[in-house]
């Protein structure tokens, strides 16, 4: 059996909470200094050090003259903006400092903006940064407890758009910025979730987003010289007929007269539309039985190219502007795609993370079709062909819904000839779906004989809009009983050992984990769970501006007696007593999203009733875990506690 290498410390209950509850003392576990034993290439499948050093490019995006290519990369082990030429070479390291978000291409010249925050506060700083000088300069420091959303540059590059909760620490206002001074002005005054979806080209429009839940938005053309705002498209009844413009990205025309985009209004997939801005028709140019996302005008607004999402994996696509006929491009490796490119250009840049692959990149020219790779993952010596490719398993639900997830099956040679075991993974949101990225985890795991089946219940995205409404408000709990469903399903038995069962999942994912466990005590042998909820409530009073607007058609308004009713009934704390597995626990401390507090009431809950519950506390991350450090300590210990709780030697 093999035994969790514990560091215990006493700490408080920390940051954010009440002087009450930081007078109680809690026993977790710390990181601490460990030399990182990675074993020998191709000998020590043993050790998950390898899975987690393996590294691939992050988000890429092209320069506007289409001849450099800037991406995130967490090689040195924080992650940091990197460039490299669009015809392949030597990447070179551009930042240095902490914590970097995001970045985005200045349209004109070698210059860069990007937002770092601290250690995953996601209270971000901006700022500007010369490739040509190497200097750097701060746009917009950070707001003490406040947030901002960045949204994109005019047409010359010397405006920018953003949104912000600098005005009062909970709505989001939207700004209009200087690129040079760094100076802005407020062009709309918000409440809850407003966003910049894109700029005109003169800067003289901005189309917004006003969150009206997890999976909705409406639409607006805000003039940023009037203030004034135009209703392009609305969610008609929140609850029955939701419209989700944003997640597939939008592209304005370099006329500045339409707009590009993807929505799922009146049909349950997104599919491809124009907008005319004229005369606000709405014009759909292409839709199929699957998600359109991606959407990008490239080269002179001759090319539309964007992806289809089939069961998490994505076939990219092309509509040639002239001739008005669609190509789909089959020779790339499978994956999740992340797609940029210029008007100055015919490249499109092609980022894949898949199953196989922490990160490659690729080029294709869209006018000969040419494609070529230029950045390659690094496997730290793992054997690539050894990363195992799930596949899409879909059963029925007690109440006939169908439901689906990727499931990663190990080798004969790792599980020998009886069933393996199974972790359910679930993925947060719980508007997000279980795609077939890389994940060091999950790949290890199976390397050990462990299956892992990286679930898709009722609501998560992908599947079509109705799908992704059924665990709203009153629901909560059929996406909880979709887990136990799963579990003892016919097309999962035939391939797994479900006696032998844990779950695992991080943010709305370790509610799920907490609530399956105390709703469904007989179900899992144990659980891992990630900085998630232990009471609605409480973290739904304290959730951040960004999710504030989303939550009240997500889960319902908590002021309202009805929701505080419902939630102090079937939040996990209240049915905690039930649980009788072992439980992994963790949270950051710098966390702004689920506080810590949710944790650790979990933590004493289960540990006054007898039942082992390790715990581990990490001060400097937020939610989630970006550091190396700490991802090497913490996965090592949940790969530990999995192997030892389903008895694999």
């Amino acid at each position: 059996m093999r035994k969790m290498l514990l560091t215990l410390s006493t700490l408080s209950l920390g940051l954010g909470l009440t002087a009450a509850a930081q007078d109680t003392l809690i026993e977790a576990i710390e990181p601490s200094q460990e030399a990182v034993q990675t074993g020998l290439a191709g000998q020590d499948p043993a050790n998950i050090a390898r899975y987690i050093l393996a590294r691939g490019a992050g988000e890429a995006k092209l320069s506007p003259d289409g001849k450099w290519v800037a991406f995130l990369y967490g090689i040195t082990g924080k992650t940091q903006i990197w460039t490299m030429p669009v015809t392949g070479g030597q990447a070179q390291q551009q930042s240095f400092g902490n914590g970097i978000t995001f970045f985005e291409w200045a349209p004109k010249g070698q210059e860069l903006i990007y937002g770092a925050d601290n250690n995953g506060n996601e209270q971000e700083s901006y700022y500007a940064l010369d490739l040509a000088s190497g200097t750097e300069r701060e746009l917009l420091p950070a707001i003490e407890g406040g947030f901002r959303a960045f949204g994109g540059f005019n047409a010359g590059g010397n405006k920018f758009a953003y949104a912000s909760t600098e005005r009062n620490g909970l709505d989001f206002d939207i700004y209009l910025a200087d690129t040079a001074s760094g100076q802005s002005r407020r062009v709309y005054k918000g409440k809850f979730g407003n966003f910049v979806q894109a700029v005109s080209p003169d800067a003289s429009q901005m189309v917004i987003s006003e969150t009206v839940g997890e999976d909705a938005d409406n639409i607006y053309l805000l003039n940023t010289k009037t203030r004034q705002r135009k209703v392009l498209s609305k969610a008609r009844a929140p609850l029955s007929d939701r419209a989700n413009h944003t997640d597939g990205g939008m592209a304005w025309s370099a006329s500045g007269d339409a707009l590009y985009f993807a929505t799922n209004k009146d049909r349950e997939f997104t599919a491809l539309t124009r907008l005319d801005l004229a005369n606000g028709e709405m014009t759909s140019l292409y839709e199929t039985q699957a998600d359109v996302e991606n959407v990008n005008l490239c080269g002179q607004d001759k090319y539309l190219v964007f992806t289809t999402n089939h069961d998490g994996f994505d076939r990219l696509q092309m509509i040639d502007m002239d001739t008005e006929k669609t190509y789909v491009a089959s020779t790339l490796p499978q994956g999740v795609y992340g797609l940029s490119c210029t008007a100055q250009s015919d490249s499109l840049l092609v980022h894949i993370n898949g199953y196989d692959r922490p990160g490659d990149l690729f080029t294709v020219n869209l006018a000969s079709g040419k494609t070529q790779k230029i950045f390659a993952s690094n496997y730290a010596g793992l054997n690539k062909d050894k990363l195992v490719r799930p596949q899409s398993l879909r059963m029925m639900a007690r109440d006939g819904v169908e439901i689906q997830g990727l499931l990663y099956m190990p080798d004969k040679a790792s599980r020998g000839s009886a069933k393996p075991p199974v972790v359910f993974d679930v993925h947060g949101g719980p508007t997000a779906q279980a795609r077939p990225s890389y994940d060091a985890s999950i790949q290890y795991l199976v390397d050990q004989g462990i299956a892992v089946f990286a679930t898709n219940v009722r609501g998560s995205t992908g599947f079509g809009r109705s799908y992704v409404m059924l665990d709203d408000r009153e629901k909560r709990l059929d996406s909880i009983r979709d887990l136990v469903d799963m579990l003892g399903s016919d097309e999962l038995a035939q391939k797994v050992d479900t006696d032998r069962a844990a779950v695992m999942g991080g943010s709305y994912g370790g509610y799920a984990v907490n609530a399956v466990l105390s709703e469904y005590p007989d179900a899992f042998k144990a659980g891992v769970s990630l900085f998630g909820v232990a009471d609605w409530v409480t973290a739904l009073e304290v959730a951040s501006p960004a999710l504030k607007a989303s939550d009240l058609i997500e889960y319902g308004n908590i002021e309202e007696k009805k929701w505080r009713d419902f939630y102090t009934k079937y939040s996990p704390i209240r049915n905690a007593d039930k649980i009788k597995v072992p439980v992994l626990f963790s949270h950051g401390v710098m966390d702004p999203r689920i506080d810590i507090a949710e944790t650790e009431t979990m933590v004493k809950a289960l540990r006054e009733n007898g039942i082992d519950a390790p715990y581990i506390r990490i001060p400097d991350e937020g939610h989630g875990w970006r550091k190396l450090s700490n991802q090497l300590f913490y996965n090592r210990r949940q790969a530990e506690f999995l192997l030892e709780q389903l008895g694999v030697e």
